[in-house]
């Protein structure tokens, strides 16, 4: 007697689901094209975002950039909020490239899953591209990788690429930064997405409700605030003010991130007094016990970006931007290792 065959295996049976995702794709057409600059060449779709410069630059840098949102992607789904951290997503890029006086120009998006869930996933989708309309930047494409066994079900991950251009005589790289220049501080909309694994450990070892109210919200709210976007800002001051460095304050905080851009031979120092961090950060430290050198090396303590300049050009900061933007600090000569100094 003849055994009956077996079934031919499927891409589907071995987790992956061709259909989901060019369902996915055609979900989020809308949303990308409502992130479209003329100078995007193709649709969705293709093997490459293609993206004409035209005769807008005369010497054009370009400045490309990468980077996650980290643990904070598991608080997202612990409390089953998708929608907001595509902007982290973008914000992490543009906000890093913007440093160097770029304009975003394109972003790029990785989205890797176990299995693909075609809402999550859109909803994801959506928050990058809010987050490029914020930023003014096209999503010119992106990749969606369904990898059974890599990841559990419900589990994704993302990444970024962003790329901007700057004239070459405009590059700010901070090495015009000398012993006249002061720190100016633009708010922080939360802790971003930088020390979420030190968050979450907080969460766990306070034994804090996520759903309590906290300032006019959840506390799981105010922790998803999605990373502020300072890319208008930013462009607002270019031209008016002499910028000669800036700084993202990412994973390392105030200690580390504002020094990355200063010169050898100068150090800075920072006036804990001269602005006041958001409730969230008095709460992250008191309820994990967290002391004050730790906060500040790893949070950025309700200033995500600081701007170097001419101390007779700060004050015009806070007007050009109707917002306040504090003195935070000074450059200093500096000959030691010392480079990083917090007064009160």
């Amino acid at each position: 007697m003849n055994k009956p065959k077996n079934p031919g295996l499927s891409y589907r049976d071995a987790g992956v689901d061709i259909d989901a995702g060019n369902s996915l794709v055609e979900r989020i057409k809308p949303m990308v094209a409502a992130t479209r600059r003329p100078e995007v060449m193709a649709g969705l779709g293709g093997f490459g975002g293609l993206f004409h410069l035209g005769s807008r630059y005369r010497d054009p840098v370009l400045v490309s950039g990468t980077d996650g949102v980290g643990t904070k992607l598991l608080l997202a789904r612990q409390l089953g909020r998708h929608d907001t951290i595509g902007i982290d997503l973008v914000a992490m890029c543009v906000n890093d490239i913007l440093v160097c006086g770029a304009e975003p120009l394109f972003f790029l998006d990785y989205f890797a899953c176990g299995k693909l869930e075609v809402d999550a996933a859109a909803e994801v989708v959506s928050g990058i591209a809010e987050g490029c309309r914020q930023a003014g930047c096209a999503l010119i494409g992106g990749e969606t990788a369904e990898m059974p066994g890599m990841y559990a079900p419900g589990e994704y991950d993302l990444a970024g690429f962003a790329v901007g251009a700057v004239e070459r005589e405009g590059l700010i790289d901070g090495q015009r930064i000398d012993a006249d220049c002061v720190l100016v501080g633009l708010a922080a909309s939360g802790p971003h997405s930088n020390g979420y694994s030190l968050i979450r450990r907080v969460i766990e070892h306070s034994g804090a409700d996520l759903h309590e109210h906290f300032h006019g919200r959840s506390l799981g709210a105010a922790l998803l605030e999605p990373t502020r976007i300072y890319v208008s800002a930013v462009q607002r001051l270019l031209g008016k003010i002499d910028l000669r460095g800036m700084a993202h304050i990412t994973g390392g905080g105030l200690t580390e991130n504002i020094i990355r851009v200063v010169p050898d031979g100068y150090g800075i120092e920072i006036d804990v007094n001269s602005w006041t961090a958001p409730p969230v950060f008095d709460w992250l430290a008191e309820a994990g016990n967290i002391e004050a050198g730790e906060m500040r090396r790893t949070f950025n303590m309700g200033l995500g970006f600081v701007l170097i300049c001419p101390e007779r050009e700060a004050a015009q900061i806070a007007r050009l931007l109707d917002e306040p933007a504090p003195v935070i600090g000074r450059v200093r000569p500096c000959l030691d290792d010392q480079r990083v100094v917090f007064s009160a």
